[in-house]
């Protein structure tokens, strides 16, 4: 996305939301012609990522703004086009369509091409804003997956392509912040009009231009927002996974503990010695196995007071 202006017009690109699989049914309806059969076939685009952005591309749009007319240049695919094109045709009252300048409609017109310019833009960052729903649904699943202590996460590629692409939208957001930007500073260029009428109309158009470029910040203070929280919770993935791992090794440490004693007087009563107390006594065997439960029984007692062998509670 970007903006440049002449002596005559102003141009600005500004790039939206476009379906991967309506790409491909348009390049697939133009597949017939001789020009595209000649062409060599272009490899097809490949999206890394959840299913939302997997699904989801851009192209740009062009607008050439000149002082009556604007010149929209829109891929063959743009769904913007039309729903914008409808929309001005359901605001429009029969009259008014035939000619007749007495519009009963409630909804406003657009009073100049910059205005229309941006009503477009304005709709086109609406698809990003919608967007966010669906980026949210699928990172706020993984960060679920991610925060089960017992679930052994295994979708680390594409956890990682989710952030390659959220890098991806959050560059295309910038450009498109910086494109409005550029149209906003531009604006205060205009000379002033002489009557109140065209003042109040430019007015206007310098508050739609902010609030274009507040929802493009909306929309990148969210990827950033998503971007944070995925690293977050990774983190807290495996804070998880390190305290699962303590937990089992504090464990371990304990029973080994337990089974210390016991192994010492299992090795002593097994020495080679002729003369050994409670070797030769009918009861030695039961005074020793009574011994060994009793310190058993005991550290285990006192470990499980100490919490050395309690879980540590994770929800």
């Amino acid at each position: 996305s970007r903006y440049d202006y002449t002596s005559q017009y102003d141009l600005l690109v500004f790039r939206r939301l476009a379906s991967g699989q309506a790409r491909a049914a348009a390049q697939a309806g133009t597949a017939s012609s001789p020009a595209a059969q000649a062409a060599p076939p272009s490899p097809p685009v490949r999206r890394t990522g959840p299913p939302v952005l997997r699904n989801i591309d851009t192209s740009p749009v062009g607008f050439a703004m000149f002082d009556q007319v604007l010149l929209s240049v829109h891929p063959d695919d743009c769904t913007v086009r039309d729903a914008y094109a409808a929309r001005l045709l359901a605001a429009m009252p029969s009259d008014l369509r035939e000619g007749r300048l007495n519009p009963t409609s409630g909804t406003r017109l657009p009073a100049s091409p910059a205005d229309l310019m941006l009503r477009v833009v304005n709709l086109i960052v609406d698809g990003f804003l919608d967007l966010r729903r669906e980026l949210s649904r699928q990172l706020d699943h993984w960060q679920t997956e991610l925060l089960r202590p017992r679930t052994r996460f295994a979708n680390w590629s594409a956890l990682l392509d989710a952030r390659l692409a959220l890098h991806e939208l959050d560059e295309v957001c910038e450009d498109q912040r910086a494109a409005v930007q550029d149209w906003t500073d531009a604006l205060e260029t205009w000379a002033p009009p002489e009557d109140a009428a065209s003042l109040r109309e430019l007015d206007l158009l310098k508050v739609r231009s902010r609030d274009v470029l507040e929802h493009i910040e909306r929309v990148v203070h969210h990827v950033r927002r998503l971007e944070q929280s995925t690293e977050t919770v990774v983190q807290m993935h495996f804070s998880v996974q390190s305290n699962r791992t303590n937990d089992i090794m504090r464990t371990l440490t304990a029973l080994t503990a337990v089974f210390l004693p016991l192994n010492l007087i299992a090795g002593i009563f097994g020495m080679n010695f002729e003369f050994i107390p409670l070797v030769h006594k009918q009861d030695g065997f039961w005074w020793a196995m009574g011994s060994m439960t009793t310190i058993a029984v005991g550290l285990t007692v006192f470990f499980w007071r100490k919490r050395y062998m309690a879980r540590t509670a994770q929800d």
